[in-house]
């Protein structure tokens, strides 16, 4: 029997296709095409094919190579700690006990508020005048004098890696919570019965029965943090002397200044750098496909 053909599923999804085009494809298109050129908007009419300068220029730049640095210390420092945090966070919320509920909830809140709030917010709160931080550290005798955390290079940077952190331990307790959840009790309760400890269950049951969501949730959550951009530059804008500047702000400095060509240049190496991150996830998972 042969299946009738209809044109209604393509007439379906002609909708959303066309608003990926449109919001996803052809920026990403035209980026590439600008970071081929001298594209500065402050010289239109010099405006004109460079061929690879653009990268070259990016290549040799030493705050690109700084903030390249400062970038992987951000992306692994504040990963690393969302994901142990959140793991630990989602192994305590997967347990009974009264308030469960309210304590989910309430864990949510770092992950829904909006990035540029979070950044003013702590920004507040390392404040070297008037924060709450000092306050707290003064009350407790662990300084004698303020700390103006967010306005000298050595604190700075640490400074808005624990912002990140906070930020992203509720969507790792959430996703990995879910996983959590999908285990049978029955395994559990066999290895129960075998005498096996706590870290035993860890390391042979819970881990490599929810492997694929770790996976999943540690990859969607560097790509996020590598290109976050709203946290750093409403807490320090990417100072002082570029101590906090990672790719993503000096991509968007450069295309506040209108240099549209070398931030378009540095924006494809950075995602350039993200899909070989990418890489070790697709190739199990095609691994396993076969």
């Amino acid at each position: 029997m042969v299946k009738k053909r209809t044109i209604w599923p393509y007439v379906l999804v002609a909708p959303a296709v066309l608003i990926i085009l449109c919001v996803v494809f052809i920026p990403v298109i035209n980026a590439i095409i600008m970071s081929f050129q001298n594209y500065d908007l402050r010289r239109p009419k010099q405006i004109a094919f460079n061929g690879i300068s653009n990268y070259m220029s990016a290549c040799g730049d030493p705050l690109f190579q700084g903030a390249l640095i400062r970038t992987i210390v951000w992306v692994v420092c504040g990963v690393g700690f969302q994901f142990l945090f959140g793991f630990i966070l989602a192994l305590f919320l997967n347990k009974e006990f009264a308030g469960r509920g309210v304590i989910r909830a309430v864990s949510m809140i770092p992950w829904v508020t909006p990035g540029v709030l979070i950044g003013l917010m702590w920004r507040w709160i390392y404040d070297g005048n008037f924060g709450v931080l000092n306050d707290l550290l003064l009350k407790a005798h662990l300084i004698t004098n303020k700390i103006p955390f967010l306005s000298q290079v050595t604190t700075a940077f640490p400074s808005v890696i624990v912002t990140i952190i906070w930020q992203g331990i509720p969507f790792f307790s959430l996703m990995l919570l879910a996983a959590l959840q999908g285990v049978s009790t029955e395994i559990y309760e066999a290895a129960d019965i075998d005498g096996a400890s706590f870290w035993q269950k860890l390391f042979f049951i819970t881990i490599p029965s929810i492997k694929n969501t770790i996976y999943v949730t540690v990859l969607l959550r560097v790509i996020w943090v590598a290109n976050s951009v709203d946290v750093i530059f409403n807490m320090t804008e990417g100072g002082p002397a570029y101590s906090t500047q990672t790719l993503s702000v000096y991509i968007f400095n450069k295309g506040n200044a209108l240099n549209l060509g070398y931030a378009s240049a540095m924006a494809i190496l950075l995602a350039v750098l993200l899909l070989f991150a990418s890489v070790p996830y697709l190739k199990m998972n095609f691994k396993e496909e076969v």
